[in-house]
């Protein structure tokens, strides 16, 4: 699971692919996923748990969350994976995603705020038009 972290916060597409269980069709959208890894700036893992998985296992399951920045918005994806192993090789088979509230890394302008970028004008009467 670190590995598959880190390759995300390095950009290692193919990394990723060549960690998970090929299934034909419902393989992994190389494209969405390099998008996603790069317009991310990756915060952090945590591993909340672990089942199985030792060496004598055949399957395992890890619940984990990683946080990152993205367009301003911080965001945590909370994830409970199930890895395989074939060939004495841990592989991403499928995962279920808990969904989560967005938060912003920054206060949102109000309308009669300044604007941010400086003009003196009110928010409402410039950028946010």
């Amino acid at each position: 699971m670190r590995s598959r972290y880190s390759a995300y916060a390095e950009h290692e597409i193919d990394y990723i692919i060549n960690t998970c269980v090929r299934r034909g069709d419902k393989d992994i959208d190389y494209k969405s996923t390099r998008d996603w890894s790069e317009k991310s700036k990756w915060l952090g893992l945590k591993i909340i748990s672990v089942e199985k998985g030792a060496v004598t296992d055949t399957e395992g399951t890890v619940e984990f969350e990683a946080t990152y920045e993205r367009d301003g918005l911080r965001d945590v994806h909370h994830e409970t994976a199930v890895f395989k192993k074939e060939n004495d090789e841990w592989l991403y088979l499928e995962g279920n995603i808990s969904v989560r509230t967005i938060v912003r890394s920054s206060p949102k302008t109000g309308r009669n705020e300044p604007c941010p970028c400086g003009s003196g004008k009110k928010f409402k009467h410039c950028c946010a038009r």
